[in-house]
């Protein structure tokens, strides 16, 4: 059995002093004996961690009862081994770059939507005012390449920065539409929605992005894995890396 936790998650939230608080974690991630990478900025953090089950709690637990910390949620997977080299610790002007200070989901986040509902719109074709659903991909190509929603629209950018104009471009594929907005683990699309609905678009995020819609919903609506940041490349729906899944198959 998999005997290494790995965790995704961020949030968006006021940090003032994200210098200060990088020594903090890295100390504290260091003596936990965990790796991966932890971003920080003034509008929040993102983290990608792995180590023995014990600790990787243990961190988020104590980063939890910080205040500015204690919505945060984690969603979880297993590996045989560490899939990062190291551990870093990183201050950004951005946890995530779009390029855009206007966009703030540090102030207010944008609106959501479950995968359990969202399964039933797309189960019925429409949403429940019986309006057109577009589920668009907010990640880069070379992500999407490796699975996406059945029928997901995928603009083909090259890196999130792209986005906006991306979304300008395609204005009328989407207006007058309910459009989910959707990437890994929620982070580029609570932006991208924020984004849309500032262009005057009826736009909301997959709440907890792609690896919530596997731990709920599995492989419904979906073709193929998803690409992850780490040495393990891809997961599948049961949220296993893709190259153990091919080989237990193979066996």
């Amino acid at each position: 059995m998999a005997s290494v936790l790995n965790v995704s998650a961020y949030l968006f939230t006021r940090i003032d002093d994200p210098a200060a608080l990088r020594d903090e974690l890295r100390s504290r991630a260091a003596t936990a004996g965990l790796r991966g990478t932890i971003l920080l900025a003034g509008e929040g953090i993102n983290l990608f961690l792995a180590g023995g089950a014990d600790a990787v709690r243990g961190f988020l637990d104590a980063l939890r009862a910080d205040p500015r910390f204690a919505p945060l949620r984690a969603k979880e997977s297993w590996s045989d081994t560490v899939p990062f080299g190291r551990l870093l610790v990183k201050v950004k002007r951005e946890i995530i770059r779009m390029d855009r200070p206007e966009v703030r989901p540090q102030d207010g986040r944008a609106p959501a939507v479950a995968p359990a509902t969202l399964r039933r719109w797309l189960d019925r074709g429409a949403d429940d005012q019986g309006r057109e659903v577009v589920l668009v991909d907010t990640r880069n190509a070379f992500e999407v390449d490796y699975g996406t929603f059945v029928g997901a629209q995928d603009w083909r950018i090259e890196r999130f920065t792209q986005f906006p104009d991306a979304a300008g471009a395609h204005r009328d594929d989407l207006e007058g539409k309910t459009v989910v907005t959707f990437c890994t683990g929620g982070i580029r699309c609570e932006k991208a929605a924020l984004h849309l609905r500032d262009e005057g678009i009826d736009a909301y995020q997959l709440d907890g992005g792609i690896l919530g819609w596997f731990e709920e919903q599995g492989g419904a609506h979906w073709d193929g894995g998803c690409f992850v940041f780490d040495g393990r490349e891809a997961l599948d729906v049961a949220l296993a890396p893709v190259s153990s899944s091919r080989e237990q198959a193979a066996a």
